[in-house]
């Protein structure tokens, strides 16, 4: 690589070569280090301005990478996922959190753009819409040291597309719970040697996706929401000696969640909440068979949870496997709230929804490249921090201490190894930055590398 780049840094990004050809490489790379760079808007003139001394070229050859050049996002997230999951034990199962945000693109001529109800303005009593993409995303949670609860880093990513684009482009439609289950196929085709477990909030609660994870039961299970009144019975019973006529395809009916909660004796216990803290609570819990009409059965096991303290709502959850206890299923969907966490962190550190272009193969690339950059930069901070089990006190405000490292930290940890040993390293006429005296070149580096 003709770019000099921290040495944490240099053998994860070398990875992702195999999907570029040799001078599309050098140019994303530059991108890659502008993207981390930049602050605000994400857009390749921005991030041309901010690493312009390591941009050679025609400045046009930077935006046909997005636009124009031949590559493929699948060979890039199959390098991606295979990183992150090198952090997770092969004996102990994948978890990974399945989603999908809008992000609001105006214009006449944006590929793919379509309305989407805003999840952040939106309540129970009004919908608020927004005109832009939305995109499901497939992020594996990760427990770094030096943080309290794990971090779901997106590894996969696809664009829904409304009924009428697909339309016009001659295309199957797939709803965003059809591209969840292509994402999750992807990496039960690529790992086979690892078992999944799959968390999706009330989007994702479908019969469909419960089938499919059912019939993959040896290596993926499902943990989602349960609606209080599903279609529940017992499994078909065995068809007698010498009788005739078709098989049942289900036992008797059994009461809805929501039926069987009213006359059970409730339980109690202490169970793992949102934010990695632990909440007082009251269950229930059965198994039964989910059935819907020619789709078939699903095994699950559903539990319901009270709030002893009052201050959440009666929630019912549900397992694909059956085997599951009531507390893993808990603590796993409370779990999934990391991947919110990362859409915030990606829109206000990363500019998430700040892109511009418009056209098919840049809209298709940037957003998930802007996702990914938020698991490289968790990657790259995790590599070269050696102590960080201590959060690191930013220098530009010494009298705040922090809990624990957030990813601002590890933004701002990321950049100043790139300012540093990058391109002020290229910089020639500008070696004599390490003449200063140590305070105020620290100083100058940490205004370089503020997140806000």
């Amino acid at each position: 690589m003709s770019l000099s780049l921290p040495k944490a840094a240099e053998p994860l990004l070398s990875r992702f070569s195999i999907a570029f050809t040799r001078p599309t490489f050098q140019r994303a790379m530059v991108l890659f280090i502008g993207f981390v760079l930049t602050a605000g808007r994400r857009t390749v003139t921005r991030t041309l301005c901010t690493a312009r001394i390591l941009a050679s070229g025609h400045f046009s050859d930077y935006h046909r990478v997005f636009s124009r050049a031949r590559w493929s996002l699948w060979p890039l997230g199959k390098v991606l996922a295979a990183m992150v999951l090198e952090l997770v034990p092969p004996e102990l199962p994948v978890i990974c959190s399945v989603d999908d945000t809008p992000t609001q693109h105006r214009g006449k001529h944006v590929y793919g753009k379509g309305r989407h109800r805003d999840p952040c303005r939106s309540t129970r009593t009004f919908k608020a819409w927004l005109w832009g993409h939305r995109w499901v995303v497939l992020a594996i949670q990760v427990k770094f040291p030096f943080a309290t609860r794990p971090w779901a880093l997106p590894v996969l990513v696809g664009l829904y597309r409304t009924r009428q684009v697909n339309e016009k482009e001659k295309r199957r439609h797939k709803t965003p719970i059809a591209l969840a289950r292509q994402l999750i196929s992807a990496l039960l085709h690529w790992f086979p040697d690892r078992r999944f477990i799959l968390l999706g909030d009330g989007g994702y609660a479908s019969h469909e996706l419960a089938r499919f994870c059912y019939g993959h039961r040896r290596r993926l299970t499902l943990v989602s929401l349960l609606h209080p009144r599903a279609h529940l019975c017992d499994p078909p019973p065995q068809p007698g000696k010498g009788q005739m006529g078709r098989r049942r395809i289900r036992g008797p009916k059994l009461p809805h969640p929501q039926e069987a909660v009213a006359k059970a004796k409730r339980q109690r216990a202490s169970v793992p909440w949102y934010g990695g803290k632990r909440r007082r609570i009251e269950f229930v819990s059965r198994t039964a068979h989910w059935y819907k009409a020619t789709e078939g059965l699903v095994p699950i096991r559903w539990v319901f949870t009270h709030d002893r303290d009052g201050t959440h709502e009666d929630r019912y959850f549900y397992s694909t496997d059956p085997t599951m206890s009531p507390s893993a299923i808990i603590a796993l969907y409370t779990g999934r709230w990391s991947i919110e966490v990362t859409f915030q962190e990606v829109r206000q550190h990363l500019g998430f929804a700040t892109p511009r272009n418009y056209k098919e193969a840049s809209v298709l690339r940037t957003a998930p490249c802007l996702l990914g950059l938020f698991t490289m930069v968790s990657l790259l901070f995790h590599r070269s921090t050696r102590d960080a089990r201590k959060p690191p006190r930013p220098a530009l405000y010494p009298w705040y201490a922090k809990a624990e490292v957030t990813f601002s930290d590890a933004l701002a940890a990321v950049r100043r190894q790139f300012w540093r040993q990058t391109i002020l390293s290229e910089a020639l006429p500008h070696r004599d930055l390490n003449k200063l005296p140590p305070e105020l070149r620290e100083t100058l580096l940490d205004q370089l590398c503020i997140t806000t």
